[in-house]
């Protein structure tokens, strides 16, 4: 996935299926004393909205004639076209594939692009022998590209080593690419730019990574940063971030945990209504929270939410709580639960669907997860936890897939279609995340619900787009908090 700041052009996300063909394919080569004056080859492709999305997310062109209809149409040709080097690369392929084929050197190319090429259109590239050098087998061919109107929108000249041996070789499998069609943080940030950037102060931020994110979330318009901790570690975090802090409040402490302390007291008295974790550990900004007359405990329990958009899932994805509570026991769970249920509130999500995770999806008394599950469940139904349709115990494929559901003959109005999912346990919740984020190219954002105001976790792993996603919530948790009251 191709992603920069709000200001770049963001490309749809990409997931990859690898599958063999169900027949091999052998490629042949043409050698050197085979090919003959004339002697030609082609291929046909039929050009897609797709291929111009690919084709961008591979080479990082993103011009804007390519993937920005409003754009485009001001633009000379008045519509989006596809990039010339998409057109160009067939004629690699036939070089490298057909002819003269497998172990081909690409010595050069002269290329005059002749019309625009826009999806719809089918393009025939063609590959002619035009003259052979012997001494050191190089070859010329002419090479073509015309659209379906037999128009040239590409003509050139390559130039070849080619090979002087006969080869055959099994077409390498390719992976089957899928692009997904969302932007789920995106629509976030769109409704978060009709509220004011939100006073946050940032614990602890000593390190580059810190001071960065809190450069990135002013200059995207989400917060105003307060920087909270020593001041001479954030100064050299700066200059090692290649920032300026000009204009920026800085609060000095001498260290993380007094950091922490004089970061809750700025929310606790109205002069920041968000925290951003810095440099510090998790256990050591909560500790401050929740200590007794911190001025940011509200009678809930303090517990996480990691909001994800995966490229596969047709909607934002809501796991809870895979961060701070380790081992939950029933009554902890509902508080998680409803904590989460009113955070969806707050994001426009009027009655969530709620998936209740155990391993299997039938109650099962020696796994206590799925007893837990049931109760939740129940709780749902009888108005022990509000404002959500819950279902459980379901397990992972037949919470998101309504394949795995059907296959099991499971009736569910959540099945397939969950918007949130309570996971058993930090350890599961925790693992199933971080899945989601490194094998299936989810970006994630989390934050802390519970206390006064909404806080948001960063890591140093995170994305500059998980990291923004982070503040958005957290942004929309705080401006939208005075009308729903509920975190």
């Amino acid at each position: 996935m191709l992603v920069s700041s709000p200001s770049r052009m963001r490309l749809a996300p990409i997931s990859l299926r690898r599958e063999r063909p169900m027949t091999d394919i052998l490629l042949q080569n043409r050698t050197f004393d085979e090919m003959s004056i004339g002697e030609t080859a082609t291929l046909v492709r039929r050009v897609t909205a797709e291929d111009i999305q690919l084709f961008a997310a591979v080479s990082g062109d993103t011009n804007p004639a390519h993937l920005d209809a409003d754009y485009a149409s001001h633009d000379i040709f008045g519509h989006i076209v596809i990039h010339g080097m998409w057109t160009a690369s067939l004629i690699s392929a036939l070089l490298g594939t057909h002819l003269p084929g497998p172990g081909t050197i690409y010595l050069g190319q002269e290329i005059r692009f002749c019309k625009p090429v826009t999806p719809g259109d089918t393009i025939t590239a063609r590959v002619t022998v035009k003259e052979k050098k012997p001494e050191k087998h190089i070859v010329l061919l002419d090479t073509v590209c015309v659209n379906q109107l037999d128009q040239a929108v590409l003509t050139g000249t390559a130039t070849v080593l080619a090979p002087t041996t006969k080869q055959s070789v099994t077409a390498k499998m390719v992976p089957q690419v899928t692009l997904q069609h969302h932007d789920h943080f995106g629509r976030y940030a769109e409704e978060a730019k009709s509220y004011p950037p939100v006073p946050t102060a940032i614990v602890h931020p000593v390190s580059p990574d810190a001071i960065k994110a809190a450069i990135e979330g002013r200059d995207a318009g989400l917060i105003v940063p307060v920087l909270v901790g020593p001041q001479n570690k954030i100064a050299a975090a700066a200059e090692a971030a290649g920032v300026s802090l000009a204009g920026i409040t800085i609060e000095p402490t001498e260290h993380s945990t007094a950091a922490a302390k004089r970061a809750v007291e700025l929310a606790a008295s109205g002069a920041v209504a968000a925290l951003m974790k810095g440099s510090l550990e998790t256990e050591e900004l909560l500790a401050a929270v929740v200590a007794e007359h911190s001025g940011l405990r509200t009678g809930r329990r303090i517990s996480h939410i990691y909001a994800l958009d995966v490229p596969s899932y047709p909607k934002t994805l809501f796991l809870s709580d895979i961060a701070v509570n380790i081992a939950p026991d029933l009554a902890q769970k509902r508080e998680i639960c409803q904590n989460a249920v009113d955070f969806l509130h707050l994001l426009g999500i009027a009655q969530p669907l709620v998936a209740v995770l155990a391993a299997v999806e039938i109650v099962n008394p020696a796994m206590p997860a799925t007893v837990d599950a049931a109760a939740l469940t129940l709780m749902g139904m009888r108005g022990q936890i509000t404002g959500a349709t819950m279902d459980g115990p379901l397990a992972f494929d037949n919470a998101v897939s309504f394949e795995a559901a059907r296959t099991k003959n499971i009736t569910s109005p959540v099945a397939g279609r969950a918007d949130l999912l309570i996971v058993p346990d930090l350890e599961a919740g925790n693992m199933l995340g971080k899945q989601l984020v490194y094998l299936a190219g989810a970006e994630a954002a989390g934050l802390v619900l519970g206390a006064r105001v909404p806080i948001a976790l960063m890591s140093r792993a995170d994305s500059v787009r998980s990291r923004l996603a982070s503040l958005t919530l957290a942004k929309l948790a705080a401006s939208r908090k005075p009308a729903a009251d509920k975190l």
